[in-house]
């Protein structure tokens, strides 16, 4: 936001200065600053600037609530929910990322609704984005796949046949707080599920809750968390990038 101020100001200033008849091509050009080089991953592989938080082969990355090691299993390049273990959660905090990360929801669902494949992603270990098979599987709207959970629902349902992978693509912006704790700026997500905008720039209402409405309470950076619900979800391939 500072670099694009900076540029409009400059556009202003120059066009104080020339009048129409001296306008030349190289008046609005700049060359600095010179955005640096980042290398792509192939696919979705990371690219070179990201954290690789899992790549299929341990968890060091992450522990449990309560600060030891994680209890889910690693196999085929995944891990995967042990259900009863709880959560897991980076050991690293983060404010503002993109974030990418895969699921799969088990071949062999407990049940159907929320009981299918439920697991969830958190942000700042408080604004779930909903993991849930939802192909051929009802639930409420906003508690649907790639819904922010309880609060907005997806604009498409992009899922793929039980038992597919999943991608994730988040773009996320923590939210602002004044200096006496109050909200100055929600948070903001995009999400791309399976490369397709299923929620684009909206604003999230506060932490997310089971029971009752959202709210926010002022907050520092925080852990991805990854949710046990109960369901052998499975995750692989995750990175980010702060932003």
């Amino acid at each position: 936001m500072k670099k694009i101020t900076l540029t409009l100001g400059l556009f202003a200033f120059i066009a104080m200065q020339v009048s129409a008849q001296e306008w030349r091509p190289q008046l609005t050009e700049y060359y600095e600053p010179v955005p640096p080089v980042v290398t792509p991953g192939q696919g979705t592989a990371a690219p070179s600037d990201a954290i690789v938080l899992f790549d299929g082969t341990d968890l060091s990355a992450w522990e449990n609530r309560d600060g030891d090691a994680a209890g889910w299993k690693i196999a085929g390049g995944a891990m995967t929910v042990v259900p009863g273990t709880g959560i897991v959660k980076t050991k690293e905090k983060f404010g503002d990322v993109q974030l990418h990360i895969e699921w799969r929801a088990p071949m062999k669902p407990q049940g159907q609704g929320q009981d299918k494949g439920n697991s969830g992603v958190y942000l700042q270990e408080r604004y779930e984005i909903q993991v849930l098979d939802c192909h051929e599987n009802e639930t409420y709207v906003n508690g649907t796949t790639a819904s922010i959970y309880k609060q907005y629902p997806p604009m498409v349902n992009a899922c793929k046949p039980t038992g597919q992978w999943h991608t994730y693509d988040i773009i996320y912006r923590a939210p602002r707080f004044n200096e006496d704790g109050s909200l100055f700026k929600e948070a903001t997500l995009t999400l791309l599920h399976n490369g397709i905008l299923v929620q684009d720039h909206v604003e999230i209402q506060g932490n997310t809750e089971y029971i009752g409405l959202p709210s926010y309470s002022a907050h520092g950076d925080g852990s991805i968390l990854l949710q046990d619900h109960g369901n052998e979800t499975s995750y692989r391939n995750i990175w980010l990038r702060k932003l």
